[in-house]
């Protein structure tokens, strides 16, 4: 037996052929409990090569998806990492799993509710914490660009050296978990009385569920993916895709630490720094760009005409708190669950032409914050997106008289 365990080959027969088994209708149990018995360890990078093997034998996509959860939880903890590369802080694979940390304190969150439905869904607490919910379940949303970065930056080097099997099949499940958050979420904007009973059926029926595939997809991205893309990729490879994460965004995580490889050129991310922008009345560096927008006594957020955020200014004295795990995010995720149905009307007012902008005000923190949408068009009226410009101006609102600019003095 322990012949059979050491050998690579005979490992990896002995993984398909149960997973084989259970293709052919074998109880998941049995198959489950003989892996867990011959399996003790096995390298990440066999999982993959079974995985690879299995489809260009003829098991169809969908089928292999269908067994990965089975395989996959049979395996969890059995799968050798010790060579396993380090990556420095700043790495994608470093922000990759920072995410998923992120992630995993949510659902913790969540669980926690959940295990004691009868106190913390009945009485005068009931609403807070539905309301609780449904802000964490829009946080385990922000997975979405988890995954983008993972199927449009990652999967398509793995594609160039040849391994197509696996990354087809973690986007199936990244399709699934997107499924099962989505319907979690349309569960709790049911409107429907929250009881216990009530809670208790949409926590077994919809929440647990996508919460659980969330945090599977963390132990095969840890135990499978990363290390293999690790072994696969070069450092020009993780810098390019490390160049263009912005553009897709961070989940739940903002950070902070540039990551520039020894040995790769960063003369292309330089000359994209300081490259020219050219407008009607006038033209900037980008550099000059950001320093004229960050000096701006007011901060702005930019969503696109596809409802996602896109910008936000980073003034030293920023009224609201943003970071950049929030690019990327359906704008109505980045707002509490009662105001959502106003930020929808708004948007569709502006997309339909009802309005050009949308003011309000409120006092916060013994200041008086002056908040304004605007509706951006292009010189067609066509819908570009939404400008958020919020405004300090507790201090202007007290202002007599005038100062001149012969009256300045330092």
């Amino acid at each position: 037996m322990s012949e059979l365990i050491n050998n690579s080959q005979s490992r990896k027969e002995l993984l398909k052929h149960m997973i084989l088994q259970l293709h052919d209708g074998v109880a998941p149990e049995a198959v489950r409990a003989r892996m867990i018995e011959l399996l003790t360890k096995i390298p990440y990078g066999e999982v993959v090569e079974v995985e690879q093997e299995l489809i260009s034998e003829g098991l169809p996509e969908s089928e292999v998806l269908r067994l990965c959860d089975i395989h996959s939880q049979a395996l969890e903890g059995r799968i050798d990492l010790s060579g396993m590369k380090i990556v420095p802080p700043g790495h994608p694979v470093d922000t990759f799993k920072l995410e998923n940390r992120e992630l995993e304190k949510v659902v913790r969150e969540l669980l926690t509710l959940f295990s004691n439905i009868e106190t913390e869904f009945s009485g005068p607490g009931t609403e807070h914490n539905f309301n609780k919910v449904k802000a964490l379940f829009n946080s385990l949303m922000d997975v979405d660009k988890h995954y983008r970065r993972k199927e449009n930056l990652l999967f398509p080097f793995l594609e160039k050296y040849g391994i197509t099997g696996p990354p087809k099949v973690m986007w199936g499940k990244h399709d699934e978990t997107r499924e099962l958050l989505k319907n979690a979420i349309h569960a709790l904007n049911a409107p429907d009385v929250i009881t216990p009973e009530t809670m208790e059926a949409k926590v077994e029926i919809y929440l647990k569920p996508a919460a659980k595939a969330v945090t599977d997809m963390i132990m095969k991205e840890e135990e499978i993916l990363l290390p293999m893309t690790l072994d696969k990729l070069t450092e020009t490879d993780w810098y390019e895709i490390y160049r263009q994460t912005n553009e897709i965004g961070y989940c739940l995580y903002d950070p902070k630490i540039t990551w520039k490889p020894q040995g790769v050129s960063h003369e292309e991310e330089t000359s994209a720094e300081e490259g020219t922008i050219n407008l009607p009345s006038g033209k900037f560096t980008s550099g000059e760009l950001l320093a004229i927008l960050n000096a701006l006594s007011v901060d702005l957020t930019f969503v696109d005409r596809n409802d996602k955020v896109k910008y936000f200014s980073q003034g030293k004295e920023r009224i609201f708190d943003r970071n950049r795990a929030i690019l990327g995010r359906d704008v109505r995720m980045c707002h509490p669950p009662s105001s959502v149905h106003v930020v929808d009307q708004i948007i569709g007012d502006f997309k339909s032409g009802k309005a050009d902008s949308a003011p309000f005000w409120i006092q916060m923190g013994g200041k008086f914050i002056h908040i304004e949408y605007f509706a951006l068009r292009d010189e067609q009226g066509e819908y570009l997106g939404t400008l958020e410009m919020s405004q300090d101006l507790t201090e202007k609102r007290k202002l007599e008289g005038d100062q001149r600019i012969l009256s300045y003095k330092k």
